[in-house]
């Protein structure tokens, strides 16, 4: 399983991929606008999940009047056991370091 840096923004790439669903796909645009990052930092942060077996990325089928066809991102297999790894390593990464903490001190 490749290995990638866990940064801010990929973290919050991640968390747009998780959150989807078949019905509700995550696509470029949209994972801009639900993570308020740009696409110059977006898409190549999709590329490096695709390259590295984290995300897959699949064409819109349909008509797609007006608009370019969309490109779908989502975690694969991988992907999501590689996610479960890091959150179990580094958990204050994942906005839980106050539940980890609290879960210490009771154990003392």
């Amino acid at each position: 399983m490749a290995s990638l840096r866990l940064t801010r923004p990929t973290l919050e790439v991640i968390k747009v991929l998780q959150a989807s669903t078949a019905d509700n796909p995550a696509w470029g645009l949209k994972i801009c606008e639900e993570t308020d990052l740009g696409s110059g930092t977006v898409y190549p942060i999709l590329e490096r999940l695709v390259e590295a077996g984290w995300a897959t990325r699949y064409e819109e089928t349909g008509d797609h009047p007006g608009r370019p066809k969309r490109y779908y991102y989502e975690l694969t297999a991988v992907g999501q056991r590689a996610v479960r790894q890091a959150r179990e390593r580094k958990p204050r990464f994942f906005g839980m370091h106050a539940a980890t903490e609290g879960a210490r001190r009771e154990h003392r």
